[in-house]
């Protein structure tokens, strides 16, 4: 038996809104790739090259003071966080014209080293624009494989219109988090881009829940009202996806207010990706299955008639 918060006895009209929810859908997505087109992605110094410098205190940092003040001199743009441990801290910084990664890390320790004397330099290592360019090239290929295997995966779990209805939802949940990143213009690194793929997997599985159920009532149930079917599929699913992704996204707001800076990203990015791949789980893949002319006889095949008898 399953958990339940509550048991609704009439089922929630969910398809009323499908127009409604898939013209928003749209608008969104189409918003996102004018944005990506025009603005584009603030990529991190994991993409675009930098310096990286390891420096070591004698006893715990405070990375806040420490970014403030680099903040103060001219260095707003650095990254801070630890690494390792208490006393160490991890430093990235942008690639400068006209300045090489051995003057500008000299001159960011003379800047640590007015806030206290007693810091030295551990290591540096710059990162170059070509490296950057090949982790970009092989973050797009990973989405592209994932989509290609979560694209797969749903043409042989289910039937093809259903397929097509779960790629678009996730296309959606992702267009949607990007294009707010680019709206934003957050810092894109390797953690958000983890995070995207993390978004894609999760938004894929709510959505082949509420599919199951769908395909479900389909074979047990003589009536042919689409709409009506996936409303009750939708309305039986609704206490699960809720605990679901009410508790998921508990463990990512915690990440997200006590995670520091290290994980704001990732965690910034699961928190918009469960909001939004609940959204289209529940109101945007079902309404475009039932557009491409999803049936009951889809599922349930007719009974030939044996050779020989009558008619």
């Amino acid at each position: 038996m399953s958990l339940e918060l509550f048991h609704l006895k009439r089922d929630i009209p969910f398809m009323r809104w499908a127009r409604s929810t898939i013209y928003f859908s749209v608008f969104c997505i189409v918003a996102s790739v004018v944005l990506l087109a025009t603005k584009g992605l603030n990529l991190g110094v994991d993409f675009t090259g930098g310096t990286v410098m390891e420096v070591g205190y004698p006893v715990a940092a405070n990375v806040p003071v420490v970014r403030e003040h680099l903040a103060k001199n001219g260095y707003g743009d650095a990254q801070v966080q630890n690494f390792g441990s208490s006393t160490e801290v991890l430093i990235r910084l942008p690639v400068k014209a006209g300045v090489t990664s051995a003057q500008l890390s000299e001159k960011v320790l003379v800047v640590l080293k007015q806030a206290d004397a007693n810091v030295h330099l551990r290591r540096v290592e710059f990162v170059g624009p070509q490296v950057g360019n090949e982790l970009f090239a092989d973050g797009a290929l990973a989405l592209l494989v994932v989509s290609i295997g979560i694209a797969i995966y749903l043409a042989l779990r289910f039937e093809w219109r259903f397929a097509a209805g779960a790629i678009f939802a996730t296309a959606h949940d992702i267009f949607i988090v990007l294009g707010l990143w680019s709206l934003f213009q957050w810092e894109f690194s390797l953690t958000v881009l983890a995070a995207v793929l993390a978004i894609m997997g999760y938004s894929v599985n709510d959505t082949v829940v509420v599919f199951d159920r769908i395909r479900e009532n389909f074979k047990k149930t003589r009536s042919n009202d689409v709409a009506a079917i996936m409303d009750n599929a939708k309305t039986a699913t609704l206490s699960r996806t809720i605990i679901t992704s009410g508790t998921t996204q508990l463990m990512v707001l915690a990440m997200l207010l006590f995670g520091g800076e290290v994980l704001y990203g990732f965690a910034l990015a699961l928190t918009l990706g469960i909001v939004v791949g609940t959204y289209s789980s529940v109101l945007v893949a079902s309404p475009i299955v039932m557009w491409l002319g999803v049936s009951r006889e889809d599922f349930v095949k007719a009974v030939k008639p044996e050779s020989g008898a009558m008619v």
